[in-house]
């Protein structure tokens, strides 16, 4: 979760708050500002790797998202709705053929997603797990390219989305793929989970500073990149959660007339990015309340201190009126009702992906 250096106070009884202030916070702070300025490095261990393989593997897929597939050689974020056009899960797909494509997804996803695809698939049709095998390491910040460079023979002028999956790092044989989760320019790094050593020794070495998670929630909070389970779940629809981009509208899928009224119609809720006027000491939990007037009109579903933006950065689902850059709400923090700015719907940081395409 986050790198202790000497004398940080490690112990079990340091976590026993709500406070943000525990002897993490300075190490997460010193990790989102090397992701920022330089490179930072961090093992994604927990992805889930599933493979769908088979006659009409892609044209099963394709069935069940609501989006475009990616086309050979790129990755994409793919939508699954259920019967409600609520959020069943999000996976990033990459088409390797039309008999064979490979899908990563949360690690608390990998029974849930697998039934996904392998639930009514065609005779034929087969779901394999590659979790185990496969170690990603996402190097990412404005270095990357730099550190990077001299230790691979991929080809790093490979446009963000793009999947290069012949190549070395470090002379460890491995894929790059130019997602970043953080929201910089980066890679992920996917090689055999047993050969993972060296390619993060020969990067820490080249001058990748590691970090942790809890500073990469804090890096795509910023971003409004969305959590399943936290920002996306059957709670809501993918178009009140702001997805209605991702979404080929030419095409039949699972809930596509309670999508089709939800988009013609009015949401009780929509997803919206807010800020907290004064940090104070506490980030609101999962599910806090939103409030105008005196009454509930919306809940948190992330929120963490942002330090590239020295905000504190709120994802949630509100009332539709209340939308609007600069509106002003409340927000219960463990009971107490803390200030709050509305700043749409967008990034907070980098909104026009600069720097991700850099």
């Amino acid at each position: 979760n986050w790198f202790a250096k000497g004398g940080d106070n490690t112990g079990e009884a340091a976590t026993q708050g709500w406070h943000r202030g525990g002897p993490w916070q300075t190490r997460i702070a010193e990790e989102c500002a090397a992701v920022r300025d330089g490179a930072g490095i961090i093992a994604i261990s927990g992805f889930t790797r599933l493979k769908v393989t088979g006659p009409g593997a892609r044209d099963w897929i394709d069935s069940l998202t609501c989006s475009r597939l990616p086309e050979p050689g790129r990755i994409g974020l793919a939508y699954f709705p259920d019967a409600r056009g609520r959020v069943l899960t999000e996976m990033s797909v990459m088409v390797h053929g039309e008999e064979d494509v490979g899908l990563i997804t949360a690690s608390a996803a990998q029974w849930h997603d697998r039934d996904v695809l392998a639930g009514g698939a065609p005779e034929g049709i087969t779901v394999t797990d590659h979790s185990a095998e496969v170690e990603c390491l996402l190097l990412t910040g404005p270095k990357a390219r730099e550190i990077l460079a001299p230790l691979t023979d991929h080809d790093l002028s490979a446009p963000w989305l793009s999947v290069s999956e012949e190549g070395t790092v470090a002379g460890v044989p491995a894929a790059l793929i130019r997602v970043s989760f953080a929201g910089e320019l980066g890679w992920e790094i996917h090689c055999a989970a047993d050969e993972a050593g060296p390619v993060w020794d020969a990067l820490t070495k080249a001058g990748a500073t590691p970090f942790g998670m809890w500073a990469l929630d804090s890096l795509r909070i910023e971003k409004a990149y969305r959590a399943w389970k936290q920002d996306l779940s059957t709670d809501y629809g993918i178009v009140q959660s702001g997805l209605a981009r991702f979404v080929d509208w030419s095409k039949d899928f699972p809930g596509k007339a309670a999508m089709e009224a939800e988009r013609d119609g009015t949401p009780s809720k929509s997803f919206a990015v807010l800020t907290l006027d004064d940090p104070g000491e506490s980030d609101p939990p999962y599910m806090a309340n939103i409030l105008s007037e005196g009454r509930i009109v919306g809940e948190v579903t992330s929120a963490a201190m942002g330090h590239r933006t020295g905000q504190v950065a709120l994802l949630a689902m509100l009332r539709p009126d209340l939308i609007a850059e600069g509106r002003q709400v409340k927000v219960d923090i463990f009971g107490t009702l803390a200030s709050a700015t509305v700043r749409g719907t967008g990034p907070l940081w980098d909104p026009s992906n600069e720097r991700i395409r850099a």
